[in-house]
C-alpha cells in the first residue's frame, strides 16, 4: 500500500495509552476485589470471635433475669431508650424528607441536605456533649431520656436521608394524577406518596435503630448507670443499657464479667445483624412495589 494508507490486513497493536488504561483497569478491579475480601474476612472474624466467646454465656436466665447472672434490666433499658429515640427521630426525619422532596425549592433543599450530611458525620461524643449541656447540666441529673435525645439526633439524618431517597423513587405520574383530580398537595402526600414509600421509610428507620442500639458514648455521658439489680422503664431516671454494661464489665477485669460482656455483645450483634437483614428485605420489597406502581 502507498500514500500512507494503513493496510487493513495488518495486525492491530494496542497503543501505549490503551495499554496504560488496561493496566489501570486491571489494578482497580483487583484492588476492589482485594478490599472486598478483606472487609468480608474482618467481618467474619469479628462475628466468629463474638459467637465463640459469648455463646457460653447466653441462656434464657441470662436474657430474662437480673444481676448477677442475667442482663434482663439492661435489655429492657436499651429497648426503652431506643424506642423513645425512635419516637422522636422518625416523625422528624420523615417530615424533613417530605418537606425537601414535596414542598421546598432547590435553594432551600440544598443547605438542609448539607446540614443532614454534616450531622451524619458528627462524632457521637460531640452529640453527647451537646445533650449533656442542654439537658443534663440544667437538671443536674443523668436520665435515660437525655440518652434517648442523643440517640435521636444520631438517628435523625439517617432516617431523613433514607426517606428522601425512597420518596424520590415514587413515580411522578402518581403526583400528576393526584393534581389532575384536584387533590391538595398535603392530602396527596398523606394519602398517596407516604403509603407508597412506607416500606422504604420503615427500612431507613430500622437501619437507624440498628445504628443507635450499639452507641456507647452518648449513653456513657447522659445515662451512665450499669446497675442490673432491678427492672425499670422510667425514662426520667437512669436505666441500665447493654453498651454501658459491656463497657463497665470490660473495665472491671473480672473473667466472669468478660464472659458476660461477650454474651451481651453477641445479643447486640445478633440484633443488629437481623435488623439489617430485615431492613434489606423491606427495601427490596419496597423497590419492587415502586417499580410496579
Amino acid at each position: 500500500m502507498s500514500g500512507g494508507v494503513p493496510d487493513p490486513a495488518a495486525p492491530l497493536t494496542p497503543s501505549g495509552n490503551l495499554r496504560r488504561r488496561q493496566l489501570i483497569s486491571k489494578v482497580t478491579e483487583y484492588g476492589a476485589t482485594a478490599a472486598a475480601i478483606v472487609a468480608v474476612t474482618v467481618l467474619v472474624i469479628v462475628i466468629y470471635t463474638v459467637v465463640a466467646r459469648g455463646a457460653s454465656a447466653v441462656s434464657l436466665d441470662f436474657i430474662f433475669t437480673a444481676a448477677p447472672t442475667g442482663v434482663g434490666p439492661a435489655l429492657l433499658g436499651t429497648a426503652v431508650i431506643v424506642a423513645i429515640a425512635t419516637a422522636i427521630a422518625m416523625p422528624l426525619g420523615v417530615l424533613i424528607a417530605l418537606f425537601l422532596t414535596e414542598f421546598s425549592g432547590a435553594r432551600i433543599a440544598g443547605p438542609i441536605r448539607l446540614t443532614l450530611d454534616l450531622m451524619n458525620g458528627l462524632p457521637s461524643i460531640i452529640i453527647a456533649l451537646f445533650v449533656v449541656q442542654m439537658l443534663v447540666k440544667p437538671e443536674h441529673k443523668n436520665t435515660a431520656f437525655a440518652g434517648s435525645v442523643a440517640l435521636a439526633i444520631i438517628m435523625l439524618p439517617l432516617i431523613a436521608r433514607g426517606s428522601i431517597e425512597v420518596l424520590l423513587l415514587v413515580p411522578h405520574s402518581m403526583r400528576e394524577a393526584s393534581d389532575a383530580l384536584g387533590v391538595s398537595r398535603w392530602r396527596s402526600v398523606v394519602g398517596v406518596i407516604v403509603p407508597t414509600a412506607l416500606g422504604g421509610i420503615v427500612t431507613s428507620t430500622v437501619l437507624a435503630v440498628a445504628r443507635a442500639a450499639g452507641e456507647t458514648a452518648p449513653l456513657l455521658l447522659t445515662n451512665p448507670v450499669a446497675n442490673l439489680s432491678a427492672f425499670s422503664v422510667d425514662p426520667f431516671g437512669e436505666l441500665p443499657s447493654i453498651p454501658v454494661r459491656i463497657y463497665s464489665l470490660s473495665e472491671e477485669g473480672n473473667p466472669e464479667g468478660f464472659t458476660q460482656a461477650w454474651g451481651m455483645a453477641l445479643l447486640l450483634v445478633a440484633f443488629i445483624l437481623f435488623a439489617s437483614l430485615g431492613a434489606r428485605a423491606l427495601l427490596a420489597r419496597s423497590k419492587r412495589k415502586l417499580a410496579s406502581a
